[in-house]
């Protein structure tokens, strides 16, 4: 009887354990390059190591498995969050905003450290929950490869509208991945008569996001650092070029 062929290994485990810390550099001992297994590690301002883990995207018929890493700032121990957010400030310097707009829900996170560390004393919420003196003109949908639907209403309040028009501002999120979220308020805070000098996220993920943004905003998004969509091979998972 012929033999059964191996299962391929999933590499992939719960989070709980991960955003937790950084590493020193020259502590790190494991390999930096692929095959990940589990997490993938990335170097953060050529000091430190942040292992992120690998999660599985929902499978397609016919497609080999597909991942990404994954940043969840909410879940992250605060000394990650405060180290990703003065480096994401240290970004935003170079665009020289005015006032940081910050996304939900896991770009909040970071906004205010990033207004922190630019010397501003407060930064612009955008919100999802629509408070009764909201008006539909200052709002816009989106969506987010991460919550799958037909999409959401993100607002900015009436009151928090003289802090972006006619200011040159910088959005600040957790990551880009699609860029549908930060394309549609990019247009919304244009459309409001914001200066938008650009966008500034923790981790830029693939590739996908410069499509839908176009080179010339794409040029103005920065990044801590970037990861790659992956692709299971025997062996592990391997970046993959979408």
């Amino acid at each position: 009887m012929a033999e059964a062929p191996k299962a391929q290994a999933d590499w992939t485990e719960a989070t709980t354990a991960y955003w937790q810390a950084l590493v020193p550099l020259e502590a790190w001992t494991a390999p930096l390059q692929p095959p990940y297994r589990h997490g993938l590690p990335v170097v953060i301002a050529r000091r430190h190591v942040l292992v992120l883990p690998i999660r599985r995207l929902p499978l397609q018929a016919g497609q080999t498995a597909q991942a990404l890493a994954s940043l969840i700032a909410n879940q992250a121990s605060m000394d990650v969050v405060d180290s990703l957010a003065r480096e994401m400030g240290a970004l935003a310097a170079a665009l020289q905003p005015s006032f940081v707009v910050g996304l939900p829900t896991l770009g909040m996170a970071f906004a205010p450290g990033v207004a922190r560390a630019l010397g501003h004393t407060r930064w612009v919420p955008m919100g999802y929950s629509r408070k009764f003196w909201y008006t539909e003109e200052l709002s816009t949908m989106v969506r987010s490869i991460t919550t799958p639907g037909q999409g959401k209403a993100i607002y900015l309040d009436p009151n928090q509208l003289p802090l972006v028009q006619g200011q040159r501002v910088v959005i600040v999120d957790d990551v880009v991945s699609s860029a549908q979220t930060l394309a549609s308020v990019w247009d919304l805070l244009q459309h409001l008569g914001a200066d938008v000098a650009g966008a500034v996220v923790a981790m830029r993920q693939g590739e996908r996001w410069r499509r839908h943004l176009g080179a010339e905003r794409s040029a103005h998004v920065l990044g801590v650092f970037d990861t790659p969509q992956l692709e299971l091979h025997e062996d592990g998972w391997w970046p993959t070029s979408t």
